[in-house]
Formats: structure tokens, sequence, C-alpha cells
């Protein structure tokens, strides 16, 4: 009965590993080409391995009569953080990035899971909807959030009493300190000192034109948006 049972998964989980390997391969391929800290073969990795850990478990109930189908893709599901986390990295300037390739990373072991349940048109809508999500949604989100009337900003000012006079210049601009923290600066100079500002302009407008405003205020070195 076991042999019988292996033989018939044979062609199955051939199947099963080859659709992971191409819905891993369409996610990672978007990941990849924008120089992702996790890519094309990360994301083939694991989904094939979500995959396989599911095809496993299934194998066990149905060979040992016993156990609990779902219970090692619970484990994948709450264990593919550890990736995920080590992707999220804070940059120099306070920005953190990678929060959308963690959750790609996720969404690929879920894909994965479907795929070896059998549960092919989740995984195969869910790959495809996730791609657009990751891929064509992208330049909207910027878009939208390029223009919005909440601006967070890292400024790094030459002295500390710059940071008065900057305080002064952008209240004359009607704009609106919602939250400020100061924090050590990055450059190498020891007289300079950052500041983490969140902003709230008076309408929506391009951030771009902001920065290049609040940019040229005296004593300003360096400010990007985060």
């Amino acid at each position: 009965m076991v042999e019988a049972i292996r033989d018939l998964h044979i062609e199955v989980t051939i199947v099963k590993l080859v659709l992971a390997l191409l819905c891993g391969g369409i996610l990672g391929f978007e990941r990849g080409r924008k120089k992702r800290p996790a890519g094309f073969r990360t994301y083939m990795l694991v989904c094939i391995g979500a995959s396989l850990v599911m095809m496993t478990n299934e194998y066990i109930c149905s060979v040992y009569g016993s156990g609990d189908p779902a219970r090692m893709g619970a484990q994948v599901i709450s264990g593919i953080g550890f990736l995920g986390a080590g992707t999220i990295i804070v940059t120099g300037h306070n920005r953190v990035k990678g929060l959308t390739t963690a959750a790609g990373l996720w969404a690929a072991a879920c894909i994965g899971l479907a795929i070896g349940i059998g549960f092919y048109s989740g995984a195969i809508l869910g790959c495809l909807i996730i791609f657009v999500a990751m891929a064509a949604l992208h330049s909207v989100d910027e878009r939208v959030m390029a223009a919005t009337k909440v601006l967070n900003l890292y400024i790094e000012f030459d002295r500390l009493n710059h940071i008065g006079e900057f305080i002064k210049y952008i209240k004359e601009q009607d704009i609106r300190i919602s939250d400020m923290e100061l924090t050590k600066s990055n450059s190498i100079e020891e007289t300079g000192i950052a500041a983490l500002l969140t902003l709230r302009l008076p309408k929506k407008q391009e951030h771009t034109s902001i920065l290049s405003l609040l940019g040229s205020a005296e004593g300003v070195k360096f400010i990007e948006e985060v």
C-alpha cells in the first residue's frame, strides 16, 4: 500500500514542485529586478520549500493515518518571519526598507502551501494578484504618497542653533510640525546634528517642491524624505 501511494505521488509531486518553482520565480523576478535583498532564487526556494512541507504533512497523514494535515504548514506561516525580518533594514537616515520584500516572502510561502495541498486555482490566482500588487501598483503607491499632506523628513544641520531658525522658517511657510526628534548626525563633523520631523502641509502638494524649499533654508546640510 505504501508503495502504491508513493508511485501515485510521483507525477503529482513533480507538477506541484514545478508550479511552486514558477510562482516563486514570478514574484522573485519582480523583486530581483529592483535589486531587493531577496530576489529570484530566494523566492523560488521559499515557495518550493513551503510546498514540500505541505506535501510531506499530507504524505504523513496518508501513510500513517494520523496527525494534523495543517500542523506543519502552520509552522511555515509563523516561521517564515525570521527570513522576512532579515530583509528589513534601517538605513543611515532612519529610512525603513524591505517591508514589501518581507511581505512578499511570506506570501510566497503561503502560495507554496496552497500548491502543496493541491489548491492550484487559489495558488495561481494569488500569485498573479500578488505580482500585480508588487509590480504594477508600485508606481501608483509612489504617486499617492508623493502628494500627501503629511511629510516625514530626515534633516542634518550644521549647528544646533540652526534648528530654531529652521522651525521659524517653516512656520513662515504655513507648515505645522506634528512631531520632532533630535538624533546624532551621520556626518563626521562633531558639530552637526540631525532631526526627524513629521510635518503637516497646508494642502496636498508635490513633496519634491517642499524638499527643494526647505533644503534652501539656512543651516540645512542635508534633507531627505523618509
